[in-house]
């Protein structure tokens, strides 16, 4: 098996020379034409085997008929004594609160908004059209699942005005119930092919029930592809979140009991210059409350009609067939044994095949991503805090592009400018955040010094989380070379064996922060190495790996792009040490550790402002119960943990007198 594992997943020492599609700008057409033509144009997508399109009513009625249906509803009017009348009652509700209504007027009503809206908001909208075209051809041979990554509350709507475009087949949307609370809004999504399902069914095993053979319906039938997030929410930080595996394993349901022939999953990735939400988000992991969705606050959110977004540029992977990542791994013929109208339990074959196929996805996702110039001057600024000269950022900024093309990062230069004109153009866009002042590029309320502490200190968070969130871009990227420069750094040591054991240690540290294909980290090792070897950063013998002299600045600052994941995690070892409290919630524990974080703030104990996050701590409170540092107990008032004080000072340990304080010991090559 681990060797099937490694096989599957993507190769980086291939990504490193992949040729990818060119991007053509969509909206350069759209401001030369009428928004109002393009709305109402004729629209004849070509749809799976040439079905014709079904009613919405029709689908419901399919789902309410389906044997899968009527089998639980008779079994919970059994065990409930209550008429199955009842509970088909309840059924047909459920699918009316769910269901998608897809109608054309409001279709072309988004067609013609968003035209005007994206206008607006950005300079360009770039698409490959080769990817678009191996979606149209994929649509009429099999069903299609679309996974797109998740950043923005864009990202649904400009896949939907992106397929219109190209007259392609709209998708059926898996969307949240929060929406459906915004009056005129939430029907016109469901209008466009939004179809809405709670965020926890819980034990509700009619919801599951109708929600799952709802899905099934449409993926079975071809009548549309099937749209969701396997990151499940949007990301706050732009690290690629776990999957959730649910949908996912429903939409491969139908393939599992010979129901279709094949599935078509499509890797989409959507990467922003500028995220829409980016100080919502930092306000959000400070801890401040997300605002509800409503059409009031989509109408207030107007204003930032007139700021400036820069590009987005959206990447169709090559869709990945179901059948030949099943070929030789799984046995389907176990669902030939029982009936397909009766449930059955996943069995642990099957749940680690839905676990690397998603994995797989979003590594994909991560490959497909796009990276401007800002992302790399972000990853410089915050190494050079709270200023840097902006000649030597320009600097630095050219001497990391070059790290990034040798790692295989998909990197676009704006229109071919000088390093200083794009360096230039990229700091206007990010005004926000940084400010130019005096021939110094300076992150925005890093040098004030007046105000109250709390409050300065929370100002100065801010424009660090965001700045970081495009940090954390390169980070999807450079993870595995830079989690070898920090275990280079952490050994001090020469041999290979040790530098891979702490390699492990980090990996499985923070395998929540960052995505790693499951149960290949000698892999991932060996790929990290790679890289770093590919930029002459370090050399490897059979039993050692040398940091050259010539690297041994690339090495540092990869190591120190992790600097504020080991020092945040190594404050949160020292929170817990002193945590008197036999047993917490996650909201204690979130705001026990911010308020000893900002404690070491204010005194100047730490300058790590990320332990702040709430991504941070949740991802290091997850890691803690896998590794078995905590413990997580559901109890009648909650979940609450404990802590398991030997494992946490064996891990405070490893942090305490591991976290690269020194310079790397290089060998002379």
């Amino acid at each position: 098996m681990y060797n099937q594992r490694r096989d599957w997943a993507p190769d980086l020492k291939e990504l490193t020379s992949k040729k990818r599609d060119e991007f053509e700008d969509i909206l350069e057409e759209r401001r030369q034409s009428s928004d109002l033509r393009y709305a109402m144009k004729c629209y004849t997508p070509v749809i799976y085997k040439g079905l014709s399109a079904c009613k919405p009513s029709a689908i419901k009625n399919s789902v309410l008929q389906s044997e899968q249906v009527q089998y639980v509803i008779k079994q919970l009017s059994k065990e409930m004594g209550e008429s199955a009348d009842i509970i088909q009652e309840e059924a047909t509700e459920i699918l009316d609160e769910m269901g998608h209504n897809l109608h054309i007027g409001a279709i072309r009503f988004f067609a013609f908004s968003l035209s005007k809206i994206f206008k607006r908001l950005f300079q360009r909208v770039c698409v490959n059209e080769e990817g678009i075209q191996k979606l149209q051809q994929a649509i009429q041979e099999h069903p299609v699942v679309l996974l797109p990554s998740h950043r923005s509350y864009i990202d649904f709507l400009m896949l939907s005005y992106l397929l219109y475009t190209y007259d392609l087949a709209l998708p059926v949307i898996a969307a949240g119930m929060d929406f459906l609370g915004m009056k005129i809004v939430g029907e016109l999504l469901r209008r466009s092919g939004a179809f809405f399902m709670r965020r926890s069914f819980g034990g509700n095993r009619l919801y599951w029930a109708v929600f799952a053979e709802y899905v099934k319906t449409m993926l079975r039938n071809g009548y549309a592809p099937i749209e969701f997030f396997l990151e499940g929410t949007r990301s706050r930080t732009s690290k690629t979140l776990t999957p959730k595996f649910g949908l996912l394993s429903i939409v491969m349901e139908p393939f599992f009991k010979r129901e279709v022939f094949d599935t078509y999953l499509v890797p989409i990735s959507i990467s922003y210059e500028r995220i829409l939400e980016e100080s919502l988000y930092a306000y959000e992991l400070l801890g401040v409350p997300k605002p509800k969705e409503s059409t009031s606050g989509l109408l207030k959110a107007r204003k930032i009609l007139s700021d400036n977004f820069g590009s987005i540029h959206v990447y169709f992977g090559q869709p990945v067939s179901l059948r030949t990542l099943a070929s030789g791994r799984i046995n389907r013929c176990p669902y030939n044994l029982v009936p397909r109208h009766l449930p059955q339990r996943l069995s642990e074959d099957i749940q680690e095949f839905v676990t690397d196929v998603a994995y797989k996805m979003e590594l994909l996702q991560i490959e497909n991503m796009v990276l401007s110039p800002w992302v790399l001057i972000a990853s410089v600024l915050l190494q050079n805090l709270p200023a840097i000269d902006f000649d030597v950022l320009v600097e630095k900024t050219l001497w990391l592009k070059g790290i990034t093309q040798v790692f295989g990062g998909f990197f676009e230069w704006p229109d071919n400018l000088c390093a200083n004109k794009a360096v230039t153009s990229s700091l206007a866009l990010h005004t926000n955040i940084v400010s130019l002042v005096n021939g110094q590029v300076v992150l925005n309320d890093m040098g004030i010094e007046d105000g109250a502490t709390e409050e300065l200190i929370f100002k100065q968070a801010l424009s660090i989380l965001m700045c970081g969130a495009y940090r954390n871009q390169l980070l999807n990227v450079f993870v595995r070379p830079s989690l070898v420069a920090v275990a280079l750094q952490m050994t001090q040591s020469f041999r290979k064996e040790e530098i891979y054991n702490c390699f492990n240690f980090l990996r499985n540290m923070f395998s929540d922060e960052f995505i790693f294909f499951p149960g290949i980290a000698l892999k991932d090792f060996e790929e990290g190495c790679f890289l770093l070897t590919k930029c002459d950063v370090i050399q490897v013998t059979p039993q050692e790996i040398l940091v050259t002299e010539k690297g041994n600045s690339a090495a540092s600052f990869l190591a120190a792009m992790f600097r504020p994941f080991m020092e945040g995690y190594q404050i949160i070892c020292r929170y817990l040490s002193k945590e008197t409290k036999e047993t917490f919630t996650e909201k204690q524990f979130i705001l026990g550790i911010r308020n000893f974080a900002f404690q070491l703030l204010e005194t100047g104990s730490t300058q790590c402002y990320e332990v702040l996050s709430s991504d941070l701590q949740k991802n290091a409170l997850a890691a803690f119960v896998r590794l078995n540092v905590m413990k997580k107990m559901k109890m009648t008032s909650g979940l609450t943990y404990t802590v398991n004080k030997e494992a946490l000072s064996k891990t405070e340990e490893m942090f305490e007198s591991q976290i690269p304080k020194r310079k790397l010991v290089t060998a002379r090559l």
